[in-house]
């Protein structure tokens, strides 16, 4: 998986992570993202932060590089919306 990929699913699922702290999926699928980061492209951490209508995914490579990465706030949130909007996984987690 190229990295821009593995950094856009990574987001997606962080922010769906977020949003749903009681969704099991949610955690695993964005481990497993973190887990693709780490060992086929060798972040050693991964942040992100929203400014304006925008995503920033800092990020540090093992040879100490840092880096950004930015995505479209409406596109990195569309995962979410889409769950949200279906009602079989649009339930209590609690």
């Amino acid at each position: 998986m190229r990295l821009n990929d593995a950094l856009f699913n990574w987001l997606q699922i962080e922010i769906v992570r977020e949003a749903r702290p009681s969704d099991r999926s949610a955690k695993d699928t964005a481990e497993f993202f973190e887990k693709i980061l780490r060992e086929d492209h060798k972040i050693t951490s991964i942040h992100k932060k929203l400014v304006n209508d925008r995503y920033l995914v800092e990020f540090q490579l093992s040879d100490q590089q840092s880096e950004t990465r930015e995505f479209p706030k409406e596109v990195a949130e569309k995962l979410l919306y889409d769950i949200m909007a279906e009602p079989k996984y649009n339930q209590s987690f609690e």
